[in-house]
Protein backbone atom coordinates (compact mmCIF):
# COMPACT_ATOMS: atom_id res chain seq x y z
CA UNK A 1 0.00 0.00 0.00
CA UNK A 2 0.93 3.16 -0.48
CA UNK A 3 0.82 6.37 1.54
CA UNK A 4 3.77 9.53 1.56
CA UNK A 5 5.16 11.41 4.15
CA UNK A 6 2.07 13.76 4.24
CA UNK A 7 -0.41 11.32 5.09
CA UNK A 8 1.43 9.69 7.54
CA UNK A 9 1.67 12.70 9.44
CA UNK A 10 -1.92 13.72 9.02
CA UNK A 11 -3.04 10.57 10.40
CA UNK A 12 -0.14 10.21 13.36
CA UNK A 13 0.99 7.17 12.76
CA UNK A 14 4.49 8.51 13.80
CA UNK A 15 5.09 11.21 16.19
CA UNK A 16 8.24 12.96 18.28
CA UNK A 17 6.03 11.64 21.39
CA UNK A 18 4.96 8.34 21.27
CA UNK A 19 1.66 8.90 23.46
CA UNK A 20 0.81 10.87 20.36
CA UNK A 21 1.31 8.59 17.49
CA UNK A 22 -0.28 5.15 16.28
CA UNK A 23 2.96 3.52 16.58
CA UNK A 24 3.65 4.41 19.68
CA UNK A 25 -0.07 3.42 21.18
CA UNK A 26 0.64 -0.10 19.74
CA UNK A 27 4.11 -1.03 20.22
CA UNK A 28 4.77 -3.47 22.50
CA UNK A 29 8.26 -4.30 21.48
CA UNK A 30 10.98 -6.05 24.02
CA UNK A 31 13.89 -4.93 21.98
CA UNK A 32 15.70 -2.80 19.96
CA UNK A 33 15.57 -5.26 16.91
CA UNK A 34 12.03 -6.02 17.45
CA UNK A 35 10.92 -1.97 17.55
CA UNK A 36 13.17 -1.91 14.19
CA UNK A 37 11.21 -4.14 12.37
CA UNK A 38 7.54 -2.77 13.95
CA UNK A 39 8.97 0.27 11.97
CA UNK A 40 9.72 -1.63 8.98
CA UNK A 41 5.97 -2.91 9.41
CA UNK A 42 4.60 0.46 9.67
CA UNK A 43 6.89 2.19 6.82
CA UNK A 44 5.53 -0.54 4.41
CA UNK A 45 1.95 -1.96 4.81
CA UNK A 46 1.42 -4.75 2.73
CA UNK A 47 -0.52 -4.41 -0.96
CA UNK A 48 -0.97 -8.28 -1.12
CA UNK A 49 -4.23 -9.78 0.51
CA UNK A 50 -2.06 -13.11 1.01
CA UNK A 51 0.40 -11.49 3.37
CA UNK A 52 -2.02 -9.29 5.38
CA UNK A 53 -3.94 -12.87 5.52
CA UNK A 54 -0.62 -14.93 6.97
CA UNK A 55 -0.28 -11.84 9.43
CA UNK A 56 -3.68 -11.60 10.46
CA UNK A 57 -3.24 -15.79 10.98
CA UNK A 58 0.47 -15.07 12.68
CA UNK A 59 -1.03 -12.71 15.51
CA UNK A 60 -3.94 -15.04 16.06
CA UNK A 61 -1.49 -17.89 16.97
CA UNK A 62 0.90 -15.64 19.23
CA UNK A 63 -2.14 -14.61 21.25
CA UNK A 64 -3.13 -18.27 22.13
CA UNK A 65 0.68 -19.18 22.92
CA UNK A 66 1.16 -15.47 24.36
CA UNK A 67 2.13 -17.83 27.47
CA UNK A 68 4.92 -19.21 26.69
CA UNK A 69 6.33 -16.45 23.99
CA UNK A 70 10.04 -16.33 24.81
CA UNK A 71 9.90 -15.02 28.50
CA UNK A 72 13.63 -15.28 29.00
CA UNK A 73 14.71 -13.05 25.57
CA UNK A 74 15.02 -9.66 26.65
CA UNK A 75 16.41 -6.67 25.30
CA UNK A 76 19.70 -6.51 27.45
CA UNK A 77 19.86 -10.74 26.34
CA UNK A 78 20.06 -9.59 22.43
CA UNK A 79 22.85 -6.64 23.81
CA UNK A 80 25.33 -9.12 25.64
CA UNK A 81 25.26 -11.38 22.97
CA UNK A 82 26.24 -8.37 20.34
CA UNK A 83 29.11 -7.60 22.37
CA UNK A 84 30.66 -10.77 23.13
CA UNK A 85 31.29 -11.00 19.40
CA UNK A 86 32.79 -7.20 19.24
CA UNK A 87 34.76 -7.72 22.48
CA UNK A 88 38.33 -9.03 22.27
CA UNK A 89 39.13 -11.78 23.98
CA UNK A 90 42.56 -13.73 24.71
CA UNK A 91 42.36 -17.27 22.59
CA UNK A 92 40.57 -20.04 24.96
CA UNK A 93 42.12 -23.30 24.52
CA UNK A 94 41.04 -25.54 21.81
CA UNK A 95 40.95 -28.57 24.22
CA UNK A 96 38.66 -27.89 26.94
CA UNK A 97 39.85 -30.66 29.69
CA UNK A 98 38.88 -29.71 33.18
CA UNK A 99 42.84 -28.94 33.64
CA UNK A 100 43.19 -26.51 30.49
CA UNK A 101 39.81 -25.01 31.29
CA UNK A 102 40.69 -24.44 34.76
CA UNK A 103 44.25 -22.85 33.98
CA UNK A 104 42.59 -20.19 31.08
CA UNK A 105 39.94 -19.62 33.94
CA UNK A 106 43.04 -18.86 36.55
CA UNK A 107 45.09 -17.03 33.64
CA UNK A 108 42.78 -14.99 31.87
CA UNK A 109 40.35 -14.40 34.42
CA UNK A 110 38.12 -11.25 33.02
CA UNK A 111 37.98 -13.22 29.54
CA UNK A 112 36.41 -16.12 31.42
CA UNK A 113 33.86 -13.99 33.70
CA UNK A 114 32.81 -12.50 30.46
CA UNK A 115 32.53 -15.48 28.78
CA UNK A 116 30.37 -17.69 31.11
CA UNK A 117 28.74 -14.31 31.75
CA UNK A 118 28.01 -14.43 28.23
CA UNK A 119 27.23 -17.77 27.89
CA UNK A 120 24.27 -17.26 30.72
CA UNK A 121 22.84 -14.65 27.75
CA UNK A 122 22.84 -17.11 25.04
CA UNK A 123 21.11 -19.87 27.38
CA UNK A 124 18.56 -17.75 27.94
CA UNK A 125 18.05 -16.81 23.96
CA UNK A 126 18.13 -19.97 22.87
CA UNK A 127 15.99 -21.06 25.72
CA UNK A 128 13.80 -18.78 24.41
CA UNK A 129 13.80 -19.62 20.82
CA UNK A 130 13.14 -23.26 22.23
CA UNK A 131 10.04 -22.12 23.29
CA UNK A 132 8.83 -20.26 20.22
CA UNK A 133 10.10 -23.30 17.82
CA UNK A 134 7.19 -25.07 19.09
CA UNK A 135 4.61 -23.53 17.16
CA UNK A 136 6.04 -25.01 14.20
CA UNK A 137 3.99 -28.10 15.28
CA UNK A 138 0.52 -25.84 15.00
CA UNK A 139 -2.15 -26.85 12.79
CA UNK A 140 -2.55 -24.57 9.70
CA UNK A 141 0.31 -22.56 10.67
CA UNK A 142 1.12 -19.32 8.17
CA UNK A 143 3.92 -19.94 5.62
CA UNK A 144 5.36 -16.87 6.63
CA UNK A 145 5.82 -18.06 10.26
CA UNK A 146 6.99 -21.69 9.14
CA UNK A 147 9.71 -20.49 7.07
CA UNK A 148 11.25 -18.75 9.81
CA UNK A 149 10.56 -21.21 11.85
CA UNK A 150 12.41 -23.73 9.92
CA UNK A 151 15.09 -21.48 9.56
CA UNK A 152 16.31 -20.68 12.77
CA UNK A 153 15.29 -24.44 13.89
CA UNK A 154 17.81 -25.58 11.25
CA UNK A 155 20.39 -23.13 12.60
CA UNK A 156 19.81 -24.00 16.15
CA UNK A 157 20.00 -27.98 14.89
CA UNK A 158 23.64 -28.37 16.88
CA UNK A 159 23.77 -30.49 19.76
CA UNK A 160 25.53 -28.23 21.62
CA UNK A 161 23.19 -25.27 21.12
CA UNK A 162 20.49 -27.53 22.83
CA UNK A 163 22.72 -28.37 25.44
CA UNK A 164 23.39 -24.84 26.17
CA UNK A 165 20.10 -24.11 25.96
CA UNK A 166 18.56 -26.52 28.14
CA UNK A 167 20.59 -24.65 30.57
CA UNK A 168 18.39 -23.02 33.70
CA UNK A 169 19.20 -19.15 34.76
CA UNK A 170 21.68 -19.60 37.38
CA UNK A 171 22.59 -23.08 36.74
CA UNK A 172 26.89 -22.55 37.55
CA UNK A 173 28.75 -23.69 34.68
CA UNK A 174 32.18 -25.90 35.10
CA UNK A 175 35.30 -24.44 33.53
CA UNK A 176 35.35 -27.01 30.69
CA UNK A 177 31.79 -26.36 30.05
CA UNK A 178 32.43 -22.64 29.66
CA UNK A 179 35.62 -23.08 27.32
CA UNK A 180 33.77 -25.78 25.10
CA UNK A 181 30.59 -22.98 25.28
CA UNK A 182 32.50 -20.54 24.65
CA UNK A 183 34.52 -21.88 22.03
CA UNK A 184 31.90 -22.93 19.90
CA UNK A 185 29.52 -19.43 20.34
CA UNK A 186 32.28 -17.85 19.16
CA UNK A 187 34.37 -19.22 16.55
CA UNK A 188 31.68 -21.42 14.96
CA UNK A 189 28.48 -19.67 15.65
CA UNK A 190 28.68 -16.35 14.89
CA UNK A 191 27.19 -15.90 11.64
CA UNK A 192 24.02 -18.06 12.93
CA UNK A 193 23.97 -16.11 16.15
CA UNK A 194 23.71 -12.32 14.00
CA UNK A 195 20.75 -14.34 11.82
CA UNK A 196 18.91 -15.49 14.77
CA UNK A 197 18.96 -12.17 16.49
CA UNK A 198 17.59 -10.42 12.99
CA UNK A 199 14.70 -13.39 12.61
CA UNK A 200 13.66 -12.98 16.73
CA UNK A 201 13.61 -8.85 15.92
CA UNK A 202 10.74 -9.72 13.41
CA UNK A 203 9.20 -12.54 15.62
CA UNK A 204 9.06 -9.57 18.88
CA UNK A 205 7.43 -7.38 16.24
CA UNK A 206 4.74 -9.83 15.33
CA UNK A 207 4.34 -10.99 19.05
CA UNK A 208 4.04 -6.04 20.01
CA UNK A 209 1.62 -6.27 16.91
CA UNK A 210 -0.54 -9.31 18.66
CA UNK A 211 -0.20 -7.98 22.28
CA UNK A 212 -1.96 -5.01 21.59
CA UNK A 213 -3.96 -5.98 19.32
CA UNK A 214 -5.48 -7.91 22.22
CA UNK A 215 -4.95 -5.00 24.80
CA UNK A 216 -6.63 -2.77 23.06
CA UNK A 217 -9.47 -5.19 22.23
CA UNK A 218 -8.80 -4.88 17.87
CA UNK A 219 -11.01 -6.64 15.60
CA UNK A 220 -9.15 -8.26 12.71
CA UNK A 221 -11.06 -7.05 9.20
CA UNK A 222 -11.97 -9.08 6.63
CA UNK A 223 -10.27 -7.94 3.61
CA UNK A 224 -11.48 -8.59 -0.26
CA UNK A 225 -10.00 -8.43 -3.26
CA UNK A 226 -12.28 -6.52 -5.10
CA UNK A 227 -12.19 -4.62 -8.60
CA UNK A 228 -14.08 -1.32 -7.32
CA UNK A 229 -13.56 -0.33 -3.54
CA UNK A 230 -15.77 -0.79 -0.15
CA UNK A 231 -15.26 0.09 3.10
CA UNK A 232 -18.11 -1.31 5.65
CA UNK A 233 -17.06 -0.52 9.29
CA UNK A 234 -19.10 -0.69 12.45
CA UNK A 235 -18.51 0.96 15.80
CA UNK A 236 -15.43 2.98 14.56
CA UNK A 237 -13.62 5.03 17.19
CA UNK A 238 -10.08 6.51 16.98
CA UNK A 239 -7.65 4.27 19.48
CA UNK A 240 -5.98 7.78 20.50
CA UNK A 241 -8.82 9.30 22.24
CA UNK A 242 -9.44 8.79 25.92
CA UNK A 243 -13.08 8.61 25.46
CA UNK A 244 -14.06 7.95 21.57
CA UNK A 245 -17.60 7.98 19.97
CA UNK A 246 -18.03 5.07 17.61
CA UNK A 247 -19.29 5.58 14.01
CA UNK A 248 -20.99 3.12 11.37
CA UNK A 249 -19.30 3.86 7.55
CA UNK A 250 -20.73 2.44 4.50
CA UNK A 251 -18.97 3.46 1.35
CA UNK A 252 -19.04 1.66 -2.54
CA UNK A 253 -18.77 2.96 -5.80
CA UNK A 254 -22.17 4.10 -5.51
CA UNK A 255 -21.56 6.11 -2.60
CA UNK A 256 -17.73 6.87 -3.15
CA UNK A 257 -17.69 10.55 -1.90
CA UNK A 258 -18.77 11.69 1.46
CA UNK A 259 -19.06 15.61 1.73
CA UNK A 260 -18.79 16.08 5.41
CA UNK A 261 -19.99 19.65 7.44
CA UNK A 262 -20.27 20.41 10.61
CA UNK A 263 -18.73 23.27 12.98
CA UNK A 264 -15.24 23.14 14.42
CA UNK A 265 -14.52 20.87 17.44
CA UNK A 266 -17.37 19.33 15.88
CA UNK A 267 -15.18 15.49 15.02
CA UNK A 268 -14.94 16.07 11.48
CA UNK A 269 -10.97 15.39 11.61
CA UNK A 270 -11.10 12.97 14.41
CA UNK A 271 -13.67 11.22 12.31
CA UNK A 272 -11.79 11.92 8.47
CA UNK A 273 -8.56 10.58 10.83
CA UNK A 274 -10.27 7.72 12.37
CA UNK A 275 -11.49 6.21 9.05
CA UNK A 276 -7.90 6.32 7.50
CA UNK A 277 -5.64 4.94 10.53
CA UNK A 278 -8.19 1.83 10.51
CA UNK A 279 -7.50 1.27 6.68
CA UNK A 280 -3.52 1.68 7.48
CA UNK A 281 -3.45 -0.90 10.51
CA UNK A 282 -5.92 -3.47 8.25
CA UNK A 283 -2.76 -3.21 5.68
CA UNK A 284 -0.78 -4.21 8.53
CA UNK A 285 -2.75 -7.68 9.40
CA UNK A 286 -3.44 -5.84 12.63
CA UNK A 287 -7.22 -5.63 14.18
CA UNK A 288 -9.01 -2.40 13.76
CA UNK A 289 -10.66 -0.07 16.90
CA UNK A 290 -14.19 -1.08 15.50
CA UNK A 291 -16.71 -3.71 16.23
CA UNK A 292 -16.80 -5.15 12.80
CA UNK A 293 -14.80 -4.09 9.55
CA UNK A 294 -15.24 -5.57 5.84
CA UNK A 295 -12.95 -3.84 2.93
CA UNK A 296 -11.32 -4.13 -0.07
CA UNK A 297 -7.77 -4.18 -1.00
CA UNK A 298 -6.28 -0.90 -1.37
CA UNK A 299 -3.32 0.35 -3.26
CA UNK A 300 -3.21 3.45 -0.98
CA UNK A 301 -3.88 6.24 1.16
CA UNK A 302 -3.48 9.93 0.55
CA UNK A 303 -4.49 12.70 2.57
CA UNK A 304 -5.12 16.26 2.55
CA UNK A 305 -5.70 17.68 6.31
CA UNK A 306 -2.66 19.68 7.54
CA UNK A 307 -1.35 21.90 4.69
CA UNK A 308 1.21 24.76 6.18
CA UNK A 309 2.74 26.89 3.92
CA UNK A 310 6.78 27.25 3.19
CA UNK A 311 8.09 30.48 4.27
CA UNK A 312 11.77 29.75 3.12
CA UNK A 313 10.60 28.45 -0.53
CA UNK A 314 7.88 32.04 0.04
CA UNK A 315 5.08 29.72 -0.99
CA UNK A 316 1.50 30.24 0.57
CA UNK A 317 -0.99 28.31 2.64
CA UNK A 318 -3.25 28.36 -0.19
CA UNK A 319 -0.05 27.17 -3.35
CA UNK A 320 0.61 24.39 -1.24
CA UNK A 321 -2.85 23.18 -0.94
CA UNK A 322 -3.32 23.48 -4.62
CA UNK A 323 0.00 21.56 -4.82
CA UNK A 324 -1.29 18.23 -2.77
CA UNK A 325 -4.47 18.69 -4.95
CA UNK A 326 -3.06 18.39 -8.27
CA UNK A 327 -0.43 15.61 -6.85
CA UNK A 328 -3.59 13.75 -5.13
CA UNK A 329 -5.61 13.90 -8.99
CA UNK A 330 -2.22 12.52 -10.62
CA UNK A 331 -1.39 9.93 -8.20
CA UNK A 332 -5.29 8.62 -8.00
CA UNK A 333 -5.67 8.63 -11.89
CA UNK A 334 -4.53 5.40 -12.36
CA UNK A 335 -7.74 3.48 -12.06
CA UNK A 336 -5.88 1.69 -8.67
CA UNK A 337 -8.15 1.45 -5.65
CA UNK A 338 -7.48 5.06 -3.25
CA UNK A 339 -8.92 6.31 -0.11
CA UNK A 340 -8.37 10.13 -0.36
CA UNK A 341 -9.15 11.91 2.82
CA UNK A 342 -9.28 15.82 2.76
CA UNK A 343 -10.23 18.40 5.66
CA UNK A 344 -11.25 21.94 4.82
CA UNK A 345 -10.31 22.44 0.94
CA UNK A 346 -9.09 25.45 0.24
CA UNK A 347 -8.77 27.43 3.76
CA UNK A 348 -6.06 29.17 2.49
CA UNK A 349 -8.12 31.69 -0.07
CA UNK A 350 -11.42 34.10 0.34
CA UNK A 351 -14.72 32.90 0.74
CA UNK A 352 -15.82 32.96 -2.48
CA UNK A 353 -12.62 31.87 -4.41
CA UNK A 354 -12.72 28.78 -1.80
CA UNK A 355 -16.48 28.00 -3.33
CA UNK A 356 -15.94 27.77 -6.83
CA UNK A 357 -12.05 25.64 -6.18
CA UNK A 358 -14.06 23.52 -3.67
CA UNK A 359 -16.74 22.78 -6.35
CA UNK A 360 -14.53 22.28 -9.22
CA UNK A 361 -12.38 20.25 -7.80
CA UNK A 362 -15.17 17.91 -6.26
CA UNK A 363 -17.44 17.81 -9.32
CA UNK A 364 -13.93 16.71 -10.84
CA UNK A 365 -13.28 14.04 -7.94
CA UNK A 366 -16.43 12.54 -8.16
CA UNK A 367 -15.40 10.72 -11.84
CA UNK A 368 -13.24 8.59 -10.26
CA UNK A 369 -14.79 5.41 -9.36
CA UNK A 370 -11.85 3.52 -8.21
CA UNK A 371 -11.20 5.45 -4.60
CA UNK A 372 -13.26 6.45 -2.39
CA UNK A 373 -13.20 10.30 -0.90
CA UNK A 374 -14.15 12.12 2.66
CA UNK A 375 -14.26 15.64 2.06
CA UNK A 376 -14.51 17.98 5.19
CA UNK A 377 -15.72 21.73 4.44
CA UNK A 378 -16.98 24.95 6.18
CA UNK A 379 -18.43 26.00 2.41
CA UNK A 380 -22.27 24.74 3.23
CA UNK A 381 -23.76 26.45 0.73
CA UNK A 382 -21.96 24.28 -2.05
CA UNK A 383 -23.63 21.26 -1.15
CA UNK A 384 -26.54 22.25 -3.25
CA UNK A 385 -25.55 22.21 -6.38
CA UNK A 386 -23.85 18.94 -5.63
CA UNK A 387 -26.61 17.44 -4.71
CA UNK A 388 -27.58 16.47 -8.26
CA UNK A 389 -24.81 13.66 -8.03
CA UNK A 390 -25.98 10.40 -6.44
CA UNK A 391 -22.83 9.13 -5.21
CA UNK A 392 -22.22 11.67 -2.94
CA UNK A 393 -22.90 11.12 0.72
CA UNK A 394 -24.04 14.41 2.66
CA UNK A 395 -23.20 13.85 6.47
CA UNK A 396 -22.64 16.22 9.06
CA UNK A 397 -21.73 16.53 12.58
CA UNK A 398 -24.68 18.02 14.80
CA UNK A 399 -23.87 20.67 17.54
CA UNK A 400 -26.27 22.09 19.96
CA UNK A 401 -26.17 24.71 22.29
CA UNK A 402 -27.17 24.40 26.18
CA UNK A 403 -27.43 27.48 28.56
CA UNK A 404 -24.81 29.44 26.20
CA UNK A 405 -23.22 26.30 26.26
CA UNK A 406 -21.86 24.69 23.20
CA UNK A 407 -22.01 20.99 23.28
CA UNK A 408 -20.75 18.53 20.64
CA UNK A 409 -22.45 14.91 20.81
CA UNK A 410 -19.90 13.99 18.03
CA UNK A 411 -22.72 11.73 16.01
CA UNK A 412 -22.43 11.64 12.32
CA UNK A 413 -25.96 12.48 10.83
CA UNK A 414 -27.83 12.63 7.03
CA UNK A 415 -27.74 15.74 5.64
CA UNK A 416 -25.69 19.03 5.30
CA UNK A 417 -25.25 21.23 8.51
CA UNK A 418 -26.57 24.76 8.70
CA UNK A 419 -24.55 25.50 12.17
CA UNK A 420 -22.79 29.06 12.31
CA UNK A 421 -21.46 29.34 15.83
CA UNK A 422 -18.28 30.94 15.18
CA UNK A 423 -19.79 33.97 16.67
CA UNK A 424 -20.99 32.20 19.48
CA UNK A 425 -17.79 31.02 20.41
CA UNK A 426 -16.40 34.90 19.67
CA UNK A 427 -18.86 35.73 22.58
CA UNK A 428 -18.38 33.09 24.78
CA UNK A 429 -14.84 33.69 25.27
CA UNK A 430 -15.43 37.20 26.65
CA UNK A 431 -13.80 38.77 22.85
CA UNK A 432 -16.58 40.57 22.11
CA UNK A 433 -16.56 41.92 25.56
CA UNK A 434 -13.37 42.87 25.45
CA UNK A 435 -13.58 44.54 22.40
CA UNK A 436 -16.67 46.95 22.95
CA UNK A 437 -14.52 47.71 26.42
CA UNK A 438 -11.86 49.44 23.94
Amino acid sequence: MQIDNTTYSDLSVFDSHDEYSLFGKLDRTRTVGGRIQLLEFFNHPFSQLEKIIQTQQILKLIVEHEDTWAPSISNGTIMVMERFYETPLDKMPSSHDPVNARMYQLLHSQDYSLTRYSIGHFADFFRGMFSILTLKDSENIPRLLKDLLDRAAKMMSPLIIQTIGKKKSGDKLLPQEVVEFGNFIRDHFKTAAMELILLYGKLDAWYSMALAGKEFNLVMPQIVDTVLPEIEMEALYHLLLPKPVSYHVHMNPENNFFFLTGANMAGKSTFIKSVGAALFLAHLGMGVPAAKMKTSLFDGILSNINVVDNLVKGESYFFNEVQRIRKTILQISDNKKWLVLIDELFKGTNVQDAMKCSSTVIKGLIKIRYSLFILSTHLYEIGEELKQYPNINFKYFETGIKDGQLQFPYLLKDGISNDRLGYLILEREQVVELLDKL
